[in-house]
């Protein structure tokens, strides 16, 4: 297997950029600092073409297709949606294409020297793994995270129905940590109709209002509006970034909040805050140590593939750890489940 990054240092076919946000920011930070020269970009049709990106004017794929005949796609960006997703598979049909793998929150690529620094860990949370599909998961997102290979990803889908019966809930107190706007505590509803209590944590203040909208008249339910973390305090985070908000932003100061420091006592918790996973885990030992079912999400930080249940073993040995993926390109979606 060729990483990625050293395939395209040797190839002589041109390379070009499809997408030009944050994703292709660092993608192209990377390139600069292999020596990878690109022959262009390209975005969607609708999206604003005619400005410039690495040097290039930003154009359509038709166009640059025209120009510059066969080329390498590096898909710059990702994406939940059905149609966009099958638009990258188009794309993948035409031409050689690949998802390079960067991380939302922090520096570390996961690249072959990443991995093999990891190693031992990445191979104790893979032997700890409780089935032969959470093993695949496990697999194929490494896999992944070295070529860039969509169908790495595309093999393990499996449905949110598939992890919510590892989880069997039933009759649960509910700690929803990452709210957004609403669409996991209307999960929740879906999966746990006889719920006890509900208690929904989101600090971006755009997405707590669509959160406070959207969950008029579910019963039981506490709205914070706060980040969570290792301490209680205050921090600074990008504001109205939707899913896509980040401690290392600072651009507007919000209140931090523990597990720890939450009266509830939930039986079940989901934590999905961006990069923030691993400090939320160490704010609630105390909540940890009773064993709720927990489901973390695992791909803000290109160590969460270890860190993360290695944190929650250190404080209670007795989970069973489970891995599900669900659809999205590139490895977005992907969950510990501990139950």
């Amino acid at each position: 297997m060729k990483e990625l990054w050293q395939y395209l240092k040797e190839t002589h076919k041109k390379i070009v950029l499809y997408g030009t946000g944050n994703g292709a920011d660092k993608i192209y930070a990377r390139l600069l600092k292999e020596n990878i020269k690109i022959s262009g970009v390209f975005a969607s049709d609708g999206f604003k073409k005619g400005k410039e990106f690495g040097g290039f004017c930003v154009t359509s794929y038709k166009e640059l297709k025209e120009a510059l005949g066969d080329f390498i796609i590096l898909v710059c960006f990702g994406s939940h949606l059905e149609n966009v997703i099958e638009n990258i598979h188009a794309l993948e049909g035409e031409n050689e294409l690949y998802l390079p793998d960067v991380p939302v929150c922090g520096e570390n690529i996961f690249d072959l020297d990443f991995a093999k620094k990891h190693e031992t860990e990445l191979k104790t949370v893979y032997n700890l793994l409780a089935d032969d599909l959470s093993k695949k998961v496990f697999e194929n997102t490494v896999y992944y995270k070295l070529t860039g290979k969509s169908k790495y990803l595309t093999e393990i889908e499996t449905s949110r129905d598939e992890a919510f019966e590892l989880l069997n809930l039933k009759g649960e107190s509910f700690l929803d940590l990452g709210a957004f706007n609403g669409d996991t505590v209307e999960e929740f509803l879906k999966y746990s109709p006889d719920y006890k209590e509900i208690t929904a944590v989101e600090p971006d203040s755009r997405n707590f209002r669509k959160l406070s909208l959207n969950t008029q008249g579910v019963e039981n339910i506490t709205l914070i509006n706060a980040a969570v973390g290792e301490n209680q305090g205050s921090i600074q985070m990008a504001k109205n970034k939707g899913r896509g908000n980040s401690q290392t932003g600072k651009t507007v100061e919000v209140s931090c909040i523990t597990v720890d420091s939450l009266s509830a006592s939930p039986s079940y918790i989901k934590i999905d805050v961006e990069g923030a996973e691993l400090s939320a885990i160490r704010g609630g030992k105390n909540t940890i140590e009773k064993k709720p079912k927990m489901q973390i999400a695992a791909y803000h930080r290109s160590e969460d593939l270890f860190s993360i249940p290695l944190e929650v073993l250190k404080v209670n040995l007795s989970y069973k750890i489970y891995m599900r993926k669900h659809k999205a390109l590139p490895a977005w979606d992907i969950n510990f489940i501990f139950v």
